[in-house]
């Protein structure tokens, strides 16, 4: 078959397919053929998603986009009527939203339906030719001890010391800050003025450094070892790519995992963007830079003309503008790097305001569908991201519009109730089902709905001012650190979600009160049922925004990461006794022993933890033993004592490496969760719940476990060797090692 052939038939395929999608979306039916057909269509996915096939779940999200569309089109013919101003207003606005509700549908289907599982690339074996690289860490007014682990563990990664220069960028220009430069190494700048915030303050210092590349890194963003030895494998065999983006892992808890989903296995907030998003932008060359955690190449980011200060998400619009000259950009699907989640719910609402005005920016002054420079594709993933921060706005029509026919009286769609279930029921089955099957590995079904109701209420002046004017805003930076002694409820942060639940609760009591007056089986009573429901599902993503308010205590000065490690504890006399680590923090460490220990409090004690062909030796106190677990104190003497501290809780090469492992999310559980994380919360209960049970017997079995001598574990060691390029190629080879696994993983995604 001739090329042009081939074409022809490919072309008619596809004219045939568009015929067919189009006879399929725009076919009037009457309510109960439609009910029919509805029913035929979840058939379908429910015998088709038997199967794990990547081929089988873009038929079922061809489906899906053809259920929604037919929805949409329905809607837009049949069911505009307005017999009113008021009644069209908000007949209009639902429509609106849900047309923007499909389209975000679409983008995210074609972002996230093939993500490309990029591997590490290897370093040439000759160190001599690596090429030099400045380390950037930009500071304005965070704590000393929250930058401190960053610029300790970015100096002990594995790269030659002449070609790495770690710089700490102090915008806050404090004397402690110097002195800490001076007493680590680390390179130390400030500038005469505060002009353009976090971007002028990396502009600053592309101009007084040199290095052929840039590693950046968010003040509180550790990275392991292997870091540079992991990413710059890609920059040097592809000298087109001017950026190669790492997860943002968070080794703290976020507001929401923290105040809702307490234990519970549920992916956090980020997951989706890191886990699936960005892997599907690296298919089509559009991975965005997010500001930290990255490698660039001074060429490109020069030649883009530094990074960006017109908005005030400059990390995305640097690589929009290197994209626009025609560097790529990738994305390492491999965390490398840790640093502290937002620690209250106003401060995470803070950081997202910040992110859908800098989006939104962008897409007023940088639009990607127009200039040049950009595939289709790249157009396409691009305006995703910027789309996607106008959520607010439909996500309060949906949550408010039942209450347009049962407080007001005005009906906002003119269609009977059969007709509505009909068309609206399959719709929403698909979206969720195949939603589950897509991401079901990164983020569960109903999750999504409270982050977007807490957030929703505070982004819609947001959105509407920056479409208006985007001048307006200006950079904030987020606040990371800090404890909280007792817990309370952050009315300031939930107060538009307390006014919307009680909205809520009125309308729900009215659809009560109106099934109760008219007769059963009436068109009124049929209406006022419906939007009841509608209402009462609108509650539960409500309730769950306000329980979200409901901070817990924050005691702890360091977060504990959980690490079993084997390790020896060297005693006063001297005497070497085995143990493993259950978890490590910067402050200390829990251990389980390989025998019993009558300890003093406060006595000193060193923990050893093997690290390859080396031990780090880390001076400690003991603190006690509570059920089985010994627990130390660390007491760092100097900077070069911290330095190992920072190295075993973070520099470790595998350290993060379960960071995606979670169970696949089941639409009906999430629902059912979600529901009882509600009232769990509201009754106080929190605490006593199935997550809870859960990890106490893991802890309890982690405890029982025997612990095994130190010298067995040496014999296989694999990870962190010191020096040259040893830790980067042990985690390379375990990358590839867990390649089928992780591969079997995609295919059931």
């Amino acid at each position: 078959m001739t090329r042009a052939v081939a074409w022809a038939v490919r072309a008619g395929l596809v004219l045939a397919g568009l015929t067919i999608a189009w006879a399929v979306i725009v076919t009037p039916l009457e309510p109960r053929d439609q009910a029919m057909l509805a029913l035929g269509g979840i058939v379908v996915f429910l015998v088709l998603n038997h199967f794990a096939s990547r081929r089988v779940t873009m038929i079922l999200a061809t489906l899906s986009c053809l259920v929604s569309l037919r929805y949409l089109h329905w809607r837009i013919v049949d069911t505009l009527e307005p017999e009113s101003f008021w009644q069209g207003f908000f007949m209009i606005g639902l429509v609106l939203a849900e047309g923007y509700a499909v389209l975000a549908l679409l983008l995210g289907y074609f972002q996230t339906l093939w993500p490309l599982e990029r591997r590490p690339a290897p370093m040439p074996a000759d160190p001599d030719t690596w090429p030099t690289v400045d380390v950037f860490i930009p500071t304005y007014n965070e704590d000393l001890e929250v930058v401190r682990p960053t610029v300790l563990a970015a100096m002990a990664m594995d790269w030659p010391a002449d070609k790495l220069k770690v710089w700490i960028l102090d915008d806050g220009r404090r004397q402690a800050f110097r002195d800490f430069a001076e007493e680590c190494g680390a390179g130390y700048m400030i500038r005469p003025d505060n002009k353009g915030a976090k971007a002028g303050n990396l502009n600053h210092a592309m101009e007084h450094t040199d290095g052929e590349f840039i590693a950046i890194f968010d003040c509180d963003h550790v990275p392991t070892r292997a870091f540079l030895q992991m990413t710059m494998g890609w920059m040097l065999r592809d000298r087109k790519l001017g950026m190669l983006q790492t997860p943002h892992h968070f080794y703290s808890l976020d507001p929401f995992e923290r105040n809702l989903s307490n234990g519970r296995d549920v992916p956090n907030e980020g997951l989706m963007f890191y886990g699936l998003v960005q892997p599907g932008n690296d298919l089509w060359n559009a991975t965005f830079f997010c500001g930290s955690c990255a490698v660039l190449r001074r060429e490109a980011i020069l030649e883009a003309g530094g990074v960006p200060t017109q908005t005030v998400t400059e990390d995305c619009h640097a690589s929009l503008k290197m994209q626009r000259l025609g560097w790529n950009t990738a994305y390492l699907r491999v965390p490398l790097a840790a640093g502290l989640a937002t620690e209250r719910l106003m401060i995470h609402i803070g950081q997202r305001m910040r992110w859908a005005r800098g989006m939104l920016q962008i897409m007023r002054v940088d639009n990607p569908l127009l200039g040049p420079g950009l595939s289709l594709p790249q157009r396409l993933c691009y305006f995703s991201a910027m789309f996607h921060f106008l959520f607010a706005v439909p996500r309060l029509v949906f949550l408010t519009a039942p209450l347009a026919f049962l407080l007001l009286g005005y009906s906002v769609i003119a269609a009977s109730p059969l007709a509505i279930i009909a068309f609206a029921g399959p719709h929403i089955f698909h979206a969720v089902a195949t939603g589950s099957r897509v991401a079901g590995g990164v983020r569960h079904s109903f999750w999504s709905e409270i982050y977007e109701t807490v957030l929703a209420l505070w982004l819609v002046p947001v959105t509407i001012a920056t479409l208006l004017d985007p001048k307006k805003g200006k950079f904030n930076v987020t606040e990371k650190g800090g404890l909280l002694p007792e817990g309370y409820f952050d009315w300031r942060a939930v107060w538009p979600s307390l006014v919307l639940t009680g909205l809520l609760t009125l309308g729900v009591m009215a659809g009560i009160s109106g099934v109760l007056a008219h007769p059963w089986g009436s068109l009124e009573g049929q209406a006022y049922l419906l939007n009841g429901i509608w209402a009462t599902l609108c509650l539960v993503p409500a309730l769950a925004s306000v329980a979200a308010g409901r901070e817990r205590r924050q005691v702890r000065a360091r977060a504990r990461v959980a690490a079993a490690l084997p390790a020896m504890v060297v005693l006063p006399g001297g005497r070497r006794i085995d143990a493993r680590t259950l978890d490590i923090s910067l402050g200390g460490a829990g251990l389980v022993l390989a025998e019993t220990l009558a300890l003093e409090p406060d006595a000193e004690v060193v923990l050893e933890l093997p690290m390859g062909r080396e031990f780090l030796a880390i001076p400690a106190t003991f603190l006690r033993i509570e059920r089985g677990e010994a627990q130390l104190v660390f007491r760092p003497a100097n900077v070069e004592e911290e330095a190992t501290i920072v190295r075993a809780v973070f520099g470790r090469a595998d350290a993060w490496l379960s960071w995606d492992r979670h169970r696949r999310d089941r639409p009906l559980r999430s629902l059912l969760e979600v529901v009882t994380t509600v009232g769990a919360v509201f009754t106080g209960r929190s605490q006593i719940s199935f997550a809870w049970w859960r990890a106490r017997r893991e802890r309890r079995d982690a405890l029982r476990r025997p612990v095994a001598p130190v010298s067995a574990e040496r014999r296989t060691e694999v990870l962190a060797p010191r020096g040259g390029a040893s830790g980067g190629a042990a985690l390379l080879a375990l990358l590839l090692l867990s390649a089928p696994a992780m591969a079997q993983r995609q295919g059931r995604q």
